[in-house]
C-alpha cells in the first residue's frame, strides 16, 4: 500500500484549518459560558453533555469541511465520521464539560491532526483563561506564540502532581484512590482540575511536573500529550510504553521524574 503523505503546500492550510476551527470552538464556548443551556447525561448522572458541546463541534466540523472534507473525523459527540483518508481529527469540543456546566472556567477546545497513526498537530484552546496551545510534530509547542518548555524539577517527592477520577469506576489493581492517597499521605501536592487536555497543556509549560491518569479517550489527550512531547516532555502509558491516544493510562512528566511516577501508580512505594 501507498501511504500518501500530505504535501508540503498543504501543511500551512493544515495549521490554519486546525487553529481557525480551535478558536470556533472556543467562541461557541464563550457565547453559553454562565448562560442558559440544556444539559444531559451520558454514561453517568455527572459524564455531562451540554448544547455549548454540540454546537462547538457542528461549529468546528463547519471549519474542518470547509477546506477538508475528505477527512475523517473522531468526535467525543458524534463519534467517528470515517473516510478514505490517512489524515484524522481528534476532537474534544468541550473538555472539562462538569466545570463549565458550573459556571468554572477551567475547560477548553482540543483538536489533535493524525497521519498515518502518528500526532502531527495538536492545539488546546481555553477561551476564559486567553490560553491558546499549540504543537507541531519537531517543531515546539507554543502557549499564545511563545514558546513553552517542561520544568526541570528532578526530585519526585518535591513535584507538583495533577491528576483526573473516572466518572464509571472499573476494576483497577491500583486504583486512583490508592495513588492519590500515598501522594497525599506524603504531604505532596496533587491537583484535580477536571480538564485532561488542560492537565497536559499544563505540564507542557512547566506549571505541573507530572500528570497521571487512569481511563481517558482518544480526544482526551490527543492534542495535548503531543503538545507535552514537543515542550520536551515524556509520555506513556503506565507500563512505560510509548504512549497512543486509543489506549486508557497515561503517564506525562518532565522526563525527570518519569520513572518514579511510573513505579507509585504501579503500587511500588
Amino acid at each position: 500500500m501507498v501511504i500518501k503523505k500530505i504535501p508540503a503546500y498543504l501543511c500551512p492550510m493544515l495549521k490554519a484549518t486546525l487553529l481557525k476551527a480551535t478558536k470556533a470552538g472556543g467562541d461557541v464556548l464563550q457565547h453559553y459560558f454562565n448562560g442558559s443551556f440544556q444539559v444531559t447525561s451520558k454514561s453517568s448522572v455527572n459524564d455531562l453533555v451540554t448544547e455549548a458541546d454540540k454546537n462547538a463541534e457542528t461549529a468546528i466540523f463547519n471549519v474542518i469541511r470547509e477546506n477538508f472534507p475528505q477527512h475523517f473525523i473522531l468526535s467525543e459527540e458524534s463519534g467517528e465520521l470515517s473516510a478514505d483518508s490517512n489524515v484524522k481529527w481528534i476532537i474534544d469540543p468541550l473538555d472539562g464539560t462538569v466545570n463549565f456546566a458550573h459556571g468554572i472556567p477551567i475547560c477548553c477546545v482540543s483538536i489533535g491532526v493524525e497521519q498515518d497513526g502518528e500526532m502531527i498537530m495538536g492545539a488546546v484552546y481555553n477561551p476564559f483563561l486567553n490560553e491558546f496551545f499549540f504543537a507541531e510534530k519537531g517543531q515546539g509547542a507554543y502557549l499564545n506564540d511563545q514558546r513553552i518548555q517542561v520544568s526541570t524539577k528532578s526530585e519526585m517527592h518535591k513535584a507538583c502532581m495533577v491528576t483526573g477520577f473516572p466518572y464509571t469506576w472499573g476494576e483497577y489493581t491500583h486504583s486512583p484512590i490508592e495513588i492519590f492517597e500515598y501522594f497525599v499521605k506524603q504531604g505532596q501536592p496533587v491537583r484535580r482540575l477536571g480538564s485532561a487536555a488542560i492537565d497536559l497543556c499544563w505540564v507542557a509549560c512547566g506549571r505541573f511536573d507530572g500528570y497521571y491518569e487512569h481511563s481517558l479517550n482518544a480526544w482526551d489527550a490527543a492534542a495535548g500529550f503531543l503538545i507535552v512531547e514537543e515542550a520536551g516532555g515524556k509520555v506513556t502509558d503506565f507500563k512505560g510504553n510509548r504512549y497512543s491516544p486509543y489506549q486508557r493510562t497515561l503517564i506525562a512528566t518532565n522526563g525527570l521524574i518519569h520513572e518514579p511516577l511510573i513505579d507509585i501508580v504501579n503500587g511500588k512505594y
